[in-house]
C-alpha cells in the first residue's frame, strides 16, 4: 500500500498553497440565468459560487433535462477540478447546442479546457492530492467567492479546532452526525461526500442543519454515534458524552467551514483503520475502467 496523507494534513497543505499563491480573481459574462454543471462536490461548489443569482445547478445526469425544461437558460459554466471525466463531454454537447460554456478548473491543459478554449477557462492552483480528496481544488474556488483569508483559517484550525479535538477517541464511534447552521445548508453534501469516499459503508456519516435535525433525524439513538456541531453550541442532540462542538472564527463563511469540517473528518480518518488507503489505488483503476465503459456507451 502506498502511503497516502490523511484529509487533515491535506487541509493544512491546501491552506498553505493559497497563502503562498493567493486566490485568483475572475469574472464571467453577465448571465440572467446560467446553467452551472459539475459532478459530485464540483456541483456543490457551483451551487455555492452562484447562490446569489438565478442559476440552474445540475450534474452530468440532469443537465440535459434542465436545458430542455428551462429555455431561459442563457449561458453555462462547467466546474471540474481535473477538466477530465465528464467535463469534456459536457463542453462538447453544450457547444453543439449553441452554448459557449465557461470552465472553472485546476488544469489549464485538460481535455475540457481544450474544448472550451483558454479565453473562457479560469484556472485555480491545486496540490497533488489522493484520488477524490479535492481539497485545494474547491477551496480556491470557494475563497474566490467568499474573500476569506486562508491565513486566518489556518490560524483558527491550529489554535481552536485542533486543541479542541486532541485527546478525543474517535474509535469509540462508528457513526457521526454533523450539525451546521441553516445558512450553510449547501455544504452538507460536501461533508457527506467525504464520508462516502473515506468510510462508507463501514463508518456512517450524516449531516443536517439544526432546523432539519428537528424533523425526525434522531428517532433511533445509538451510543456509538457522535454529534459534531460547527459554529453551533449543541446542547440538545445526542448523548451529552458524545457531543463535540467545533468553533468557527468570527465572520466565517464556506471556506472556513469546509476546512474545519474536512480537518475533523481527517482526524477521524487517522484514528480508524485505513479503509481508504487500502482501497484508493484499486479504485483509481476501477474508476478508469468505468469511465471507459461510459465513453464506449456500455454503461
Amino acid at each position: 500500500m502506498t502511503e497516502l496523507i490523511n484529509l487533515d494534513e491535506c487541509v493544512i497543505n491546501a491552506l498553505n498553497l493559497y497563502i503562498a499563491k493567493g486566490v485568483p480573481e475572475w469574472a464571467l459574462k453577465k448571465f440572467n440565468r446560467p446553467l452551472v454543471v459539475g459532478s459530485g462536490n464540483a456541483q456543490i461548489t457551483g451551487k455555492i459560487l452562484f447562490e446569489d443569482c438565478d442559476a440552474v445547478v445540475a450534474d452530468e445526469s440532469t443537465y440535459q433535462r434542465r436545458l430542455e425544461q428551462i429555455p431561459s437558460i442563457d449561458g453555462a459554466v462547467i466546474i471540474s477540478a481535473s477538466g477530465g471525466k465528464h467535463a469534456p463531454i459536457l463542453a462538447e454537447d453544450l457547444k453543439q447546442r449553441g452554448i459557449e460554456p465557461y470552465l472553472l478548473t485546476c488544469k489549464g491543459d485538460s481535455p475540457a479546457a481544450k474544448v472550451v478554449g483558454a479565453d473562457r477557462t479560469i484556472v485555480f492552483p491545486s496540490n497533488e492530492e489522493p484520488i477524490t480528496y479535492n481539497t485545494s481544488t474547491y477551496l480556491g474556488m470557494l475563497l474566490s467567492k467568499t474573500g476569506e483569508d486562508p491565513n486566518k483559517i489556518l490560524w483558527h484550525i491550529s489554535s481552536a479546532v485542533k486543541p479542541g479535538i486532541d485527546g478525543i477517541d474517535f474509535t469509540q464511534y462508528d457513526a457521526f452526525f454533523l450539525l451546521v447552521q441553516p445558512e450553510f445548508d449547501a455544504i452538507r453534501e460536501m461533508f457527506l461526500t467525504k464520508f462516502d469516499e473515506l468510510f462508507q459503508p463501514v463508518v456512517s456519516g450524516r449531516c443536517f442543519t439544526v432546523d432539519q435535525t428537528i424533523h425526525a433525524k434522531t428517532v433511533i439513538p445509538s451510543p456509538k454515534e457522535m454529534f459534531i456541531s460547527f459554529g453551533y453550541e449543541n446542547n440538545q442532540f445526542g448523548d451529552p458524552s458524545a457531543r463535540l462542538n467545533i468553533p468557527l472564527p468570527a465572520g466565517a463563511n464556506y471556506g472556513a467551514l469546509m476546512m474545519a469540517g474536512y480537518f475533523v473528518v481527517g482526524c477521524i480518518q487517522a484514528q480508524h483503520p485505513p479503509y481508504f488507503k487500502e482501497n484508493a489505488s484499486r479504485y483509481a483503476q476501477e474508476q478508469k475502467r468505468l469511465f471507459g465503459l461510459k465513453e464506449a456507451g456500455n454503461l
